[in-house]
Protein backbone atom coordinates (compact mmCIF):
# COMPACT_ATOMS: atom_id res chain seq x y z
CA UNK A 1 0.00 0.00 0.00
CA UNK A 2 2.82 2.30 1.25
CA UNK A 3 4.84 1.56 -2.33
CA UNK A 4 1.37 2.00 -4.56
CA UNK A 5 1.39 5.58 -2.31
CA UNK A 6 4.41 6.62 -3.38
CA UNK A 7 4.04 5.95 -6.75
CA UNK A 8 1.33 7.71 -6.75
CA UNK A 9 2.77 10.91 -5.42
CA UNK A 10 5.62 10.89 -7.55
CA UNK A 11 3.29 10.62 -10.56
CA UNK A 12 1.01 13.71 -9.38
CA UNK A 13 4.59 15.44 -8.93
CA UNK A 14 6.14 14.72 -12.19
CA UNK A 15 2.69 16.08 -13.89
CA UNK A 16 2.55 19.08 -11.74
CA UNK A 17 5.84 19.69 -12.93
CA UNK A 18 4.88 19.21 -16.24
CA UNK A 19 2.01 21.46 -16.11
CA UNK A 20 3.84 24.34 -14.67
CA UNK A 21 6.65 23.92 -17.38
CA UNK A 22 3.97 23.93 -19.60
CA UNK A 23 2.09 26.79 -18.66
CA UNK A 24 5.70 28.53 -18.38
CA UNK A 25 6.21 28.14 -22.02
CA UNK A 26 2.89 29.26 -22.89
CA UNK A 27 3.30 32.50 -21.28
CA UNK A 28 3.10 35.77 -23.10
CA UNK A 29 5.36 38.17 -22.07
CA UNK A 30 3.78 42.06 -21.65
CA UNK A 31 6.08 45.02 -22.54
CA UNK A 32 5.69 48.36 -20.78
CA UNK A 33 6.02 51.29 -22.89
CA UNK A 34 5.45 54.63 -21.28
CA UNK A 35 5.21 58.27 -23.24
CA UNK A 36 4.05 61.41 -21.72
CA UNK A 37 2.48 62.26 -24.76
CA UNK A 38 -0.34 61.28 -26.99
CA UNK A 39 0.15 57.85 -28.65
CA UNK A 40 -0.99 59.46 -31.50
CA UNK A 41 1.74 62.04 -31.59
CA UNK A 42 4.42 59.26 -31.16
CA UNK A 43 2.80 56.95 -34.47
CA UNK A 44 6.24 56.89 -36.08
CA UNK A 45 8.01 55.81 -33.00
CA UNK A 46 5.48 53.09 -32.31
CA UNK A 47 5.08 51.96 -35.52
CA UNK A 48 9.08 51.03 -35.76
CA UNK A 49 8.76 49.07 -32.55
CA UNK A 50 5.60 47.23 -33.56
CA UNK A 51 7.87 46.79 -37.05
CA UNK A 52 11.21 45.87 -34.97
CA UNK A 53 8.83 43.26 -33.34
CA UNK A 54 7.19 41.55 -36.49
CA UNK A 55 10.11 41.31 -37.93
CA UNK A 56 11.77 38.81 -34.83
CA UNK A 57 8.04 36.89 -35.07
CA UNK A 58 5.95 39.00 -32.25
CA UNK A 59 2.58 39.70 -33.39
CA UNK A 60 1.24 42.23 -31.27
CA UNK A 61 -1.93 40.13 -29.02
CA UNK A 62 -0.96 36.67 -29.97
CA UNK A 63 2.25 36.32 -28.29
CA UNK A 64 3.23 39.15 -27.23
CA UNK A 65 1.35 42.03 -24.88
CA UNK A 66 2.21 45.90 -25.04
CA UNK A 67 1.20 47.79 -22.32
CA UNK A 68 0.67 50.95 -23.62
CA UNK A 69 0.91 54.16 -20.55
CA UNK A 70 0.35 57.44 -22.05
CA UNK A 71 0.44 60.91 -20.09
CA UNK A 72 -1.53 62.43 -23.31
CA UNK A 73 -0.22 66.12 -22.50
CA UNK A 74 3.18 65.41 -23.34
CA UNK A 75 4.13 66.64 -19.79
CA UNK A 76 7.35 64.83 -18.15
CA UNK A 77 6.23 65.29 -14.53
CA UNK A 78 3.30 62.16 -15.78
CA UNK A 79 6.31 59.81 -16.21
CA UNK A 80 7.16 58.69 -12.55
CA UNK A 81 3.30 58.23 -12.11
CA UNK A 82 2.83 55.81 -15.66
CA UNK A 83 6.20 53.69 -14.84
CA UNK A 84 4.79 53.09 -11.53
CA UNK A 85 2.00 51.25 -12.80
CA UNK A 86 4.01 49.16 -15.08
CA UNK A 87 5.87 48.61 -12.08
CA UNK A 88 2.72 47.12 -10.55
CA UNK A 89 2.05 45.24 -13.22
CA UNK A 90 5.52 43.15 -13.06
CA UNK A 91 5.79 43.55 -17.29
CA UNK A 92 9.19 41.42 -18.48
CA UNK A 93 10.25 44.80 -20.35
CA UNK A 94 9.92 48.39 -20.19
CA UNK A 95 10.76 50.35 -23.25
CA UNK A 96 11.46 53.92 -22.95
CA UNK A 97 12.56 56.38 -24.48
CA UNK A 98 14.58 59.52 -23.83
CA UNK A 99 16.67 60.44 -20.71
CA UNK A 100 13.35 61.71 -18.31
CA UNK A 101 11.30 58.66 -19.02
CA UNK A 102 14.55 56.07 -18.70
CA UNK A 103 15.76 57.65 -15.81
CA UNK A 104 12.48 57.19 -14.02
CA UNK A 105 12.21 53.72 -14.54
CA UNK A 106 15.49 53.11 -13.32
CA UNK A 107 14.60 54.98 -10.46
CA UNK A 108 11.36 53.10 -9.83
CA UNK A 109 13.14 49.15 -10.38
CA UNK A 110 16.15 47.52 -10.41
CA UNK A 111 15.20 44.35 -11.63
CA UNK A 112 12.99 44.94 -14.70
CA UNK A 113 15.15 45.19 -17.62
CA UNK A 114 14.89 48.99 -19.40
CA UNK A 115 15.69 48.93 -22.85
CA UNK A 116 16.35 52.42 -23.55
CA UNK A 117 16.02 54.29 -27.47
CA UNK A 118 16.93 57.75 -27.28
CA UNK A 119 19.47 58.99 -24.69
CA UNK A 120 21.91 60.86 -25.63
CA UNK A 121 24.75 60.59 -23.24
CA UNK A 122 23.66 57.36 -21.03
CA UNK A 123 27.28 56.91 -19.06
CA UNK A 124 27.27 60.79 -18.85
CA UNK A 125 23.73 60.66 -17.52
CA UNK A 126 24.93 58.54 -14.96
CA UNK A 127 22.30 56.00 -16.44
CA UNK A 128 24.97 53.34 -17.03
CA UNK A 129 28.46 52.00 -16.14
CA UNK A 130 29.66 52.42 -19.55
CA UNK A 131 28.22 51.81 -23.28
CA UNK A 132 30.30 48.45 -23.62
CA UNK A 133 29.43 46.72 -20.22
CA UNK A 134 25.90 49.02 -19.24
CA UNK A 135 25.63 47.28 -15.63
CA UNK A 136 22.20 47.34 -13.70
CA UNK A 137 19.29 46.86 -15.56
CA UNK A 138 19.36 49.08 -18.21
CA UNK A 139 20.79 48.89 -21.73
CA UNK A 140 19.86 50.06 -25.45
CA UNK A 141 20.11 52.44 -28.11
CA UNK A 142 21.81 55.92 -27.42
CA UNK A 143 21.93 58.84 -29.90
CA UNK A 144 25.31 59.62 -28.67
CA UNK A 145 26.81 60.76 -31.98
CA UNK A 146 29.10 63.80 -31.55
CA UNK A 147 30.20 63.92 -35.13
CA UNK A 148 26.91 65.29 -36.57
CA UNK A 149 27.91 68.60 -35.17
CA UNK A 150 30.77 68.83 -37.91
CA UNK A 151 28.61 67.79 -40.75
CA UNK A 152 26.07 70.40 -40.11
CA UNK A 153 28.34 72.99 -40.07
CA UNK A 154 29.70 71.33 -43.47
CA UNK A 155 25.74 71.49 -44.48
CA UNK A 156 25.50 75.13 -43.78
CA UNK A 157 28.78 75.57 -45.92
CA UNK A 158 27.04 74.11 -48.95
CA UNK A 159 23.74 76.57 -48.48
CA UNK A 160 25.28 79.60 -47.45
CA UNK A 161 27.58 81.10 -49.65
CA UNK A 162 30.74 82.40 -48.25
CA UNK A 163 29.08 81.57 -45.10
CA UNK A 164 32.42 83.09 -42.23
CA UNK A 165 29.72 83.73 -38.92
CA UNK A 166 28.11 80.63 -37.52
CA UNK A 167 26.07 81.06 -34.14
CA UNK A 168 25.45 77.84 -32.20
CA UNK A 169 22.95 77.44 -29.60
CA UNK A 170 23.58 74.74 -26.59
CA UNK A 171 22.88 73.73 -23.69
CA UNK A 172 25.50 72.82 -21.79
CA UNK A 173 23.83 71.50 -18.60
CA UNK A 174 23.06 68.49 -20.89
CA UNK A 175 25.25 65.69 -21.00
CA UNK A 176 27.08 65.17 -24.37
CA UNK A 177 26.80 68.79 -25.43
CA UNK A 178 30.41 69.52 -24.62
CA UNK A 179 31.51 66.77 -27.23
CA UNK A 180 29.39 67.91 -30.08
CA UNK A 181 30.54 71.56 -29.53
CA UNK A 182 33.93 70.27 -29.39
CA UNK A 183 33.19 68.50 -32.66
CA UNK A 184 31.93 71.44 -34.24
CA UNK A 185 34.87 73.58 -33.03
CA UNK A 186 37.13 71.37 -35.08
CA UNK A 187 35.43 71.51 -37.84
CA UNK A 188 34.83 74.89 -37.96
CA UNK A 189 38.98 75.60 -37.73
CA UNK A 190 39.00 73.46 -40.62
CA UNK A 191 36.45 75.58 -42.75
CA UNK A 192 37.44 78.70 -41.59
CA UNK A 193 34.43 79.35 -39.69
CA UNK A 194 33.95 81.88 -36.63
CA UNK A 195 31.82 80.62 -34.04
CA UNK A 196 29.42 82.09 -31.57
CA UNK A 197 28.13 79.56 -29.04
CA UNK A 198 25.32 81.17 -27.25
CA UNK A 199 24.15 79.07 -24.27
CA UNK A 200 20.34 78.28 -23.65
CA UNK A 201 19.81 77.52 -20.42
CA UNK A 202 15.74 78.46 -19.98
CA UNK A 203 13.49 79.50 -22.71
CA UNK A 204 13.63 83.24 -22.09
CA UNK A 205 17.35 82.55 -23.31
CA UNK A 206 15.99 81.59 -26.67
CA UNK A 207 15.21 85.27 -27.89
CA UNK A 208 18.29 86.59 -25.99
CA UNK A 209 20.08 84.23 -28.19
CA UNK A 210 18.93 84.89 -31.71
CA UNK A 211 19.09 88.27 -30.48
CA UNK A 212 22.62 87.85 -30.14
CA UNK A 213 23.56 86.09 -33.30
CA UNK A 214 21.95 89.29 -35.63
CA UNK A 215 23.85 91.19 -33.38
CA UNK A 216 27.27 89.74 -34.21
CA UNK A 217 26.36 89.35 -37.83
CA UNK A 218 25.83 85.59 -37.76
CA UNK A 219 24.81 84.40 -41.09
CA UNK A 220 23.64 80.81 -39.74
CA UNK A 221 22.47 79.28 -37.06
CA UNK A 222 23.43 75.46 -35.72
CA UNK A 223 20.89 73.80 -32.86
CA UNK A 224 23.30 71.42 -31.13
CA UNK A 225 20.83 72.00 -28.55
CA UNK A 226 17.77 69.99 -27.18
CA UNK A 227 15.79 68.18 -24.23
CA UNK A 228 13.22 70.10 -22.08
CA UNK A 229 14.37 73.55 -22.51
CA UNK A 230 13.93 74.22 -26.68
CA UNK A 231 11.74 70.78 -27.89
CA UNK A 232 8.94 72.55 -26.36
CA UNK A 233 9.49 75.94 -27.63
CA UNK A 234 9.63 74.94 -30.88
CA UNK A 235 7.10 77.19 -32.29
CA UNK A 236 9.03 80.05 -30.83
CA UNK A 237 12.38 79.21 -32.66
CA UNK A 238 10.67 78.58 -36.21
CA UNK A 239 9.15 82.16 -35.83
CA UNK A 240 12.45 83.61 -34.62
CA UNK A 241 14.65 82.15 -37.31
CA UNK A 242 12.38 83.23 -40.26
CA UNK A 243 12.38 86.67 -38.30
CA UNK A 244 15.82 86.63 -37.95
CA UNK A 245 15.74 85.74 -41.67
CA UNK A 246 18.61 83.24 -40.30
CA UNK A 247 19.35 79.73 -42.04
CA UNK A 248 18.93 77.40 -38.91
CA UNK A 249 19.96 73.37 -38.92
CA UNK A 250 18.32 71.25 -36.25
CA UNK A 251 19.40 68.13 -34.98
CA UNK A 252 15.33 66.86 -34.71
CA UNK A 253 13.41 66.63 -37.82
CA UNK A 254 10.26 67.38 -36.09
CA UNK A 255 11.51 71.04 -36.32
CA UNK A 256 11.79 70.70 -39.87
CA UNK A 257 7.91 69.19 -40.16
CA UNK A 258 6.56 72.15 -38.72
CA UNK A 259 8.21 74.35 -40.66
CA UNK A 260 12.58 74.62 -39.74
CA UNK A 261 14.94 74.94 -42.80
CA UNK A 262 16.72 71.65 -42.33
CA UNK A 263 17.70 68.63 -40.00
CA UNK A 264 20.86 66.59 -40.11
CA UNK A 265 20.70 64.22 -37.34
CA UNK A 266 19.66 60.59 -35.88
CA UNK A 267 17.29 58.42 -37.66
CA UNK A 268 15.53 58.17 -34.67
CA UNK A 269 12.84 55.65 -36.04
CA UNK A 270 15.60 53.11 -36.14
CA UNK A 271 16.30 53.03 -33.02
CA UNK A 272 13.02 52.08 -31.81
CA UNK A 273 13.10 49.25 -34.30
CA UNK A 274 15.80 48.32 -32.76
CA UNK A 275 14.46 48.36 -29.12
CA UNK A 276 12.90 45.25 -30.49
CA UNK A 277 15.86 43.19 -30.73
CA UNK A 278 16.81 44.03 -27.09
CA UNK A 279 13.67 42.76 -26.05
CA UNK A 280 13.68 39.37 -28.02
CA UNK A 281 17.26 39.29 -26.68
CA UNK A 282 16.19 40.01 -23.29
CA UNK A 283 12.57 37.90 -23.34
CA UNK A 284 15.34 35.25 -24.18
CA UNK A 285 17.45 35.35 -21.47
CA UNK A 286 19.75 38.02 -22.37
CA UNK A 287 21.03 40.38 -19.31
CA UNK A 288 20.67 43.96 -19.95
CA UNK A 289 23.80 44.32 -17.65
CA UNK A 290 26.09 42.26 -20.53
CA UNK A 291 24.33 43.77 -23.54
CA UNK A 292 26.11 46.76 -24.93
CA UNK A 293 24.34 50.09 -25.74
CA UNK A 294 24.57 50.90 -29.48
CA UNK A 295 25.12 54.06 -31.08
CA UNK A 296 23.71 55.51 -33.80
CA UNK A 297 24.29 53.90 -37.51
CA UNK A 298 21.45 55.42 -39.60
CA UNK A 299 21.28 59.34 -40.39
CA UNK A 300 19.31 61.41 -41.95
CA UNK A 301 18.98 64.85 -44.07
CA UNK A 302 15.36 66.64 -44.33
CA UNK A 303 14.88 70.04 -46.10
CA UNK A 304 11.81 72.38 -46.35
CA UNK A 305 11.89 74.21 -49.12
CA UNK A 306 8.71 76.01 -48.15
CA UNK A 307 11.66 77.54 -45.39
CA UNK A 308 13.94 78.55 -47.45
CA UNK A 309 11.59 80.38 -49.58
CA UNK A 310 10.55 82.30 -46.50
CA UNK A 311 14.06 83.66 -45.85
CA UNK A 312 15.07 83.81 -49.58
CA UNK A 313 17.61 81.00 -49.41
CA UNK A 314 18.45 78.73 -52.49
CA UNK A 315 19.46 75.14 -51.95
CA UNK A 316 21.68 73.93 -54.21
CA UNK A 317 21.15 70.99 -56.41
CA UNK A 318 23.47 68.68 -55.00
CA UNK A 319 22.24 69.08 -51.63
CA UNK A 320 18.87 68.77 -52.45
CA UNK A 321 20.03 65.58 -54.60
CA UNK A 322 21.65 63.87 -50.79
CA UNK A 323 18.69 64.64 -48.91
CA UNK A 324 16.45 61.87 -47.82
CA UNK A 325 13.07 63.99 -47.59
CA UNK A 326 12.55 67.02 -49.38
CA UNK A 327 9.25 69.48 -48.37
CA UNK A 328 8.13 71.48 -50.90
Amino acid sequence: MTTILCLCLTIAMVVAGATAEAQQAGKVPRIGYPTPGALSANAARIEAFRQGLRELGYVEGRNIVIEWRSGGDGKDDRIPALVAELVRLKVDVIVTGGPTATRAAKEATATIPIVMTQVGDPVGSGIVASLARPGGNVTGLSTLAPEIGGKQLELLREIVPRLFRVAVLGTSTIPGNAERLKEVELAAGAFGVKLQYLDVLDPKDIETAFRAASAERAEAVLMIASGPVLNPRQKEILELAVKSRLPVIYTLRSFVEAGGLMTYGVKLDDLDRRAAVYVDKILKGGKPAELPVEQPTKFELIINLKAAKQIGLTIPPNVLARADRVIR
